[in-house]
């Protein structure tokens, strides 16, 4: 295995009007390629920070932090990753074809290339034939399907995925997680995925990362014994139940820095 993603020391601290604001706080972590790693912990614990951090939208104020063995900031403008953020945020007025070309577009892709991509990712993610409607026609999971089609266009080998079910109703969420485990395995990207949900968290993952409220630290890191395939009804088993103990163990925990 080698690392994708590695933190030392990393922190971030926001200067505010009100004082400093403590984000992150000595976060050491590796992820490897191929992994899928979930973030837990409770509002304001820093895991969309981190995520962001990893995409370059944030500096750390001490600690490193490497993206495909290069800083966040050279990795964002090489294009490592795809984002996908927690509502589809896909423009009305374009088609899904036309939301999903837009990365390509302005990366200067040829018009064939496009085509495509499009069509893979479309398929990909189940929406073949949805290409020409527009996202108001389609059901809230059908967007976030398109969203994540979207941050696949360009092949990127990290998806960096905030949350991006939350806003879904458990129905819902339970058929994307099925379909996104599918995706992970079809494309072998290396996913780091923010969520809320302990059962979304140790379904998807081969990795959970617990963390504490702010300042942002890691509390767990738990290897999953999960088999690689997972039908819902993994959920019912015994040694799923085992690992959801030791992550709501683990948020326990975290709340001891309080």
């Amino acid at each position: 295995m080698s690392a994708v993603i590695s933190a030392e020391n990393l922190s971030l601290t926001f200067q505010t009007n009100d004082g400093p604001v403590h984000a992150l706080k000595d976060v050491d972590l590796t992820i490897d390629k191929g992994d899928f790693v979930s973030f837990i912990g409770p509002s304001g614990c820093g895991k969309t920070t981190f995520l962001r951090c990893i995409a370059g939208l944030e500096t750390p104020t001490a600690g490193t932090l490497s993206v495909n063995g290069m800083a966040p900031d050279e990795a964002r403008r090489k294009r490592a990753y795809g984002y996908v953020f927690q509502s589809a945020g896909l423009y009305p007025w374009r088609t899904i074809g036309g939301n999903i070309r837009l990365p390509l577009e302005i990366m200067g892709y040829a018009k064939s290339d496009m085509v495509d991509r499009v069509q893979h990712v479309l398929k990909l993610v189940e929406l073949d034939g949805f290409e020409k409607k527009f996202p108001w026609q389609l059901s809230g999971g059908m967007q976030q399907r398109a969203s994540i089609a979207r941050a696949l266009a360009f092949d990127a080998d990290i998806l960096l995925m905030d949350e991006p079910f939350g806003a879904l109703d458990e129905i819902v969420r339970d058929h994307l997680n099925e379909q996104l485990l599918k995706l992970w395995a079809k494309t072998g990207k290396t996913v780091a995925f923010v969520t809320h949900s302990i059962p979304e968290a140790v379904y998807l993952s081969t990795k959970i990362v617990v963390m504490s409220p702010r300042p942002g630290r890691i509390s767990d890191v738990i290897d999953s014994t999960l088999p690689r395939e997972r039908p819902l009804d993994l959920r019912e088993s015994p040694e799923f139940l085992a690992l959801s103990h030791r992550v709501r163990e683990g948020l326990r925990a975290g709340h001891s820095y309080d």
